[in-house]
């Protein structure tokens, strides 16, 4: 069966939960108020779907945005354009399916419209061997190292250069044709509706 991708709905928002929190040491655990915050924040919130079950997904942040989080402040004090993946859960039962080679392809189909690079983080400290070569074969590079306060976790922190990205600013600026494939806005809750108009200005 093909692997879909799409925005996550807010009632999925539980189970979205319950995958972050099964995966495993290498990903940082959730509440579901934090969550929350990432939903009503996140500049791209995606879910991938396989077999009609949520099989993985990814959240991410452009750099301007308001977002909490210090391997995102790593990256902003040496970056000045970039969009950053927070975190990107597969199902246990999902990986080496290419479910996230699939939410890879498509938030990058996004960022290299918007922004130069792509900036993400692997911890070291959980067998990271896999996830450095997986990253490795998209391109990214390692630029350095970064320990999390608090727990002491170590982590690779890890840019790819976007080439698309010259052209597209060059060509369009900052205004995309509007095409239902470029714009995939998110829709905003109505809890939420103020804070999200601020963080995608």
């Amino acid at each position: 069966m093909s692997i879909a991708i799409r925005d996550v709905l807010e009632h999925e928002l539980d189970s979205v939960l319950a995958l972050n929190n099964a995966a495993g040491p290498a990903i940082l655990p959730l509440d579901a108020s934090r969550l929350r915050h990432l939903y009503d924040t996140a500049e791209y919130f995606r879910i991938a779907e396989r077999d009609g079950a949520m099989a993985g997904f990814l959240i991410g942040f452009g750099s301007h945005a308001s977002h909490d989080s210090c391997n995102f402040d790593w990256f902003r004090e040496r970056y000045p354009e970039f969009f950053y993946i927070d975190r990107v859960v597969v199902a246990s039962r999902r990986r080496g399916g290419g479910v996230g080679r699939a939410l890879y392809a498509d938030v990058q189909s996004y960022a290299e419209l918007r922004y130069p690079q792509l900036a993400c983080e692997v911890f070291l400290e959980h067998g990271a061997d896999h996830a450095l070569l997986f990253h490795g074969s998209f391109g990214f590079r390692e630029v350095g190292q970064n320990v999390i306060q608090g727990p002491g976790l170590r982590a690779a922190m890890l840019m790819k250069t976007l080439c698309s990205y010259p052209w597209v600013h060059a060509t369009y600026g900052d205004a995309l044709p509007d095409l239902p494939w470029l714009q995939r806005p998110r829709k905003p809750t109505p809890s939420s509706a103020g804070k999200t108009a601020g963080a995608h200005a």
